[in-house]
């Protein structure tokens, strides 16, 4: 006799005790190993092997293209909104790579910034780790995440998950956020 496939704990996504790590999409990846160490592994095994190693490449790719898609899904969102990118006022919450630190090498933040000024976005960024000098442009200005700063933006756009952020301050300020770190969830929020 068969019996019906049941899931056991084990099998649900989480509820392992251990050894299970969630990962959740995020507007890329930044730090001086992630976005350049596996691009040396593809090459040396292509250059050992003689094949290409395209699991690689092919996540490196994904990668890469992370802030084009979360611009792009900013714009979406803008115009359901009926709103446009070019002039409209956008809040970036987090500019290092990585939470809780001032490490802003090769951030996917900057890449984001680039992409909102060239499409004629007015953008503030807000990270209390990071100093001053991460500007991606000069037209790109450095805020507090302040309750009225949240408020006056088209769009929020959370790309590092700080804990000195006020999470609750976002989703009562903002009209709209798109949550690229999974932190946040309420009619206003999207999540990448």
């Amino acid at each position: 006799m068969l019996r019906p496939l049941v899931a056991t704990p084990s099998a649900v996504p989480g509820s392992k005790p251990f050894g299970y790590m969630p990962f959740t999409p995020g507007p890329g990846v930044g730090g001086h190993c992630l976005p350049i160490d596996p691009s040396f592994l593809s090459w040396k095994v292509e250059r050992t092997v003689g094949v290409p190693f395209r699991f690689v490449e092919l996540a490196n790719d994904v990668n890469n293209h992370m802030p084009d898609y979360a611009v792009r899904r900013l714009m979406e969102a803008l115009n359901t909104r009926r709103k446009t990118i070019n002039g409209s006022q956008v809040l970036l919450l987090g500019l290092a790579y990585k939470p809780n630190t001032s490490d802003a090498r090769e951030s996917p933040s900057t890449r984001v910034a680039e992409l909102l000024l060239g499409l004629g976005a007015e953008v503030r960024a807000a990270d209390p780790h990071v100093a001053g000098d991460i500007r991606a442009d000069a037209r790109l200005i450095q805020v507090d995440a302040t309750p009225e700063e949240i408020a006056v933006a088209d769009a929020v756009v959370l790309l590092t998950g700080h804990a000195v952020f006020d999470y609750e301050a976002i989703l009562e300020h903002a009209s709209y956020v798109l949550d690229c770190r999974n932190r946040l969830a309420g009619a206003n929020v999207d999540l990448l």
